[in-house]
Order: C-alpha cells, then sequence, then structure tokens
C-alpha cells in the first residue's frame, strides 16, 4: 500500500469514528451526565406542599396501570404482546415459541444488535429456521434501526436466523 492510501484510510477512519462519537453523545441520555433537575423529595415540603406552594395528589404524576404494567414486563412478554395485537397468524404462531429478548432497549442507531431465543431445538437444520425469518420480521416491525441485527437462536444457543431492523 502507498503512503497516500495509508494517509487517506487513517483519515477516514478517525472521521467515521469522531462521528460516531459524538451521535452518541449528543442523544442527552448519556449514564454518566449530570442531572439539572431537583429530586421530588427536595421540592416537597410538609403536607404534600410543593416548593412552589401547590399541593401534590399524587395524581398528576399517576400513569395508567397499563403503562406501569408495560415497563415492568420483560422484553419478550412486550415483543409477544407487540405482535399479538399487530402480527399476522403465522407470526403470532412463531412468536408464541419466544422466551427471551436481549439487547432491544439499547439502540444508538450505530450497531443495533439484539438476541431472540426460543424453545425451538435443531439448530438450523431444525423446526426452527422457517419460524425464525417470521420472528425477525415481526422485530423488525417492533424496532426500528438505521443499523439493527436481530439474532434468532434455538434452546440450545444455536442460530437459527436473522434478519435486519
Amino acid at each position: 500500500m502507498g503512503m497516500k492510501t495509508k494517509i487517506t484510510l487513517g483519515a477516514v477512519v478517525g472521521i467515521v469514528v469522531i462521528g460516531a462519537v459524538s451521535a452518541n453523545s449528543g442523544d442527552g441520555g448519556g449514564e454518566g451526565k449530570s442531572d439539572n433537575r431537583t429530586s421530588a423529595g427536595a421540592e416537597e415540603k410538609p403536607g404534600g406542599a410543593k416548593g412552589d406552594g401547590t399541593k401534590d395528589d399524587g395524581a398528576s404524576d399517576a400513569k395508567p396501570a397499563e403503562d406501569k404494567a408495560a415497563e415492568k414486563a420483560s422484553q419478550a412478554d412486550q415483543f409477544k404482546a407487540f405482535v399479538n395485537k399487530n402480527g399476522t397468524p403465522s407470526e403470532k404462531e412463531a412468536v408464541a415459541h419466544v422466551t427471551k429478548v436481549q439487547g432491544a432497549e439499547e439502540q444508538n442507531d450505530i450497531l443495533d444488535a439484539a438476541d431472540v431465543y426460543t424453545d425451538f431445538t435443531g439448530g438450523i437444520m431444525g423446526e426452527g429456521m422457517g419460524p425464525a425469518k417470521l420472528i425477525a420480521s415481526a422485530f423488525a416491525d417492533w424496532k426500528q434501526s438505521e443499523n439493527g441485527l436481530v439474532t434468532v437462536y434455538d434452546a440450545d444457543g444455536e442460530l437459527l436466523g436473522n434478519g435486519n431492523f
């Protein structure tokens, strides 16, 4: 390789890395970031009054019960609920075999990867290869990413299929 090619290649890699880091840090959702909001306890005065003098009865911040249940449900349960509501009959049948979903919530649109585990057996030559494509397709309807890959595994952790989402 020539010297000019090496320098150009190094510059391109550097720009891509800087772009990825700046895109990731620009969302404001980083775990290491400081938060300027005050806690609920710091704003509250004795008797249930807030720091601005208004009474806090707790009803203004209350979420519907189904929203709370959806937040506490596992990723697999959320995925199954979505497919049961929006999926085709064959997708519903395939997703009934899902036992675990990992990586569906951590998305940054750069390199998103999610894993779906099922109770199928036999690996790629077993019964789960066809339904794995349906599961990957349903996952793409549930979650969207500019650069996501969902991988479907059987009960023994063997690869069944994958797809983009």
